[in-house]
């Protein structure tokens, strides 16, 4: 859910009250709003990474964030004047644990969203931070890695917005040709006023199960099926069933 689930953080314009910022999702596409983390993130700049002994690390530079949108990422659309900064460390003391911190900074708001924001303030004044931790295990026919996140962003006339996300998934191969996937996804949001004197949260909180099958008839060729369930995807009561098929040949 951390990479794909849209928020009420909106890149290109800044709320103008607590109010709009919590009820604006329900009123526009959700591609006008932004993840805490927008899938694989293709943005333009500089990275180090390397290994010591049983650690290895990595520190990176990019000229958006982490929340940031596709059309962001381009070097012509958005340079460096504002740059995201973040890093990973990773510890594995075996073959079969591995274990990693993680973290970000930088700001998340779009060149046009700059005459929106309040007067005196330019878009270094707000900014996205994440903080991460990964784990991973590995025995034989099993696997099991989890991923948790930590993020804040901070919001023109609203303060800081906080979310916690997380996801623990496990795969299990009962024969060489047949494998079996399960994972659990949950989003939950802080609170923030809504400039009368009461604190609401932010965005609804989110949990969704998926679960996946797949077999592989050759080297080339395999099927997978799967399906989703998330509750109460929009409101109370507003539940989520997804069902895919996909068919895979490779050459």
């Amino acid at each position: 859910m951390v990479y794909e689930n849209v928020t009420a953080i909106q890149d290109k314009f800044a709320p103008y009250s607590p109010l709009y910022f919590i009820y604006a999702p329900y009123y526009y596409t959700k591609y006008a709003f932004n993840p805490v983390i927008w899938g694989p993130s293709y943005a333009n700049g500089f990275s180090i990474s390397g290994k010591l002994g049983r650690f290895d690390y990595a520190i990176e530079m990019k000229n958006a964030s982490l929340s940031s949108r596709p059309e962001s990422w381009l070097i012509t659309e958005n340079g460096f004047e504002n740059p995201t900064f973040s890093s990973r460390v990773g510890f594995r003391p075996n073959e079969a644990w591995n274990f990693g911190f993680s973290a970000s900074e930088g700001p998340y708001f779009r060149r046009e969203a700059e005459p929106t924001l309040p007067p005196g303030r330019d878009i270094d004044d707000y900014r996205e931070f994440v903080l991460g931790q990964d784990a991973s295990f590995a025995w034989h026919h099993l696997q099991v890695w989890a991923e948790f996140y930590e993020a804040r962003f901070e919001v023109p006339h609203v303060g800081n917005a906080d979310t916690f996300a997380y996801y623990v998934e496990a795969k299990y191969k009962f024969t060489p040709q047949f494998f079996g996937a399960i994972r659990w996804n949950q989003q939950l949001f802080g609170t923030v006023s809504d400039g009368y004197g009461h604190n609401v949260q932010w965005s609804q909180d989110l949990g969704r199960i998926d679960i996946a099958a797949t077999y592989r008839f050759t080297p080339h060729a395999q099927v997978k099926l799967q399906y989703d369930y998330q509750h109460e995807t929009t409101g109370e009561g507003e539940d989520n069933h997804l069902f895919a098929a996909q068919f895979t040949i490779r050459f």
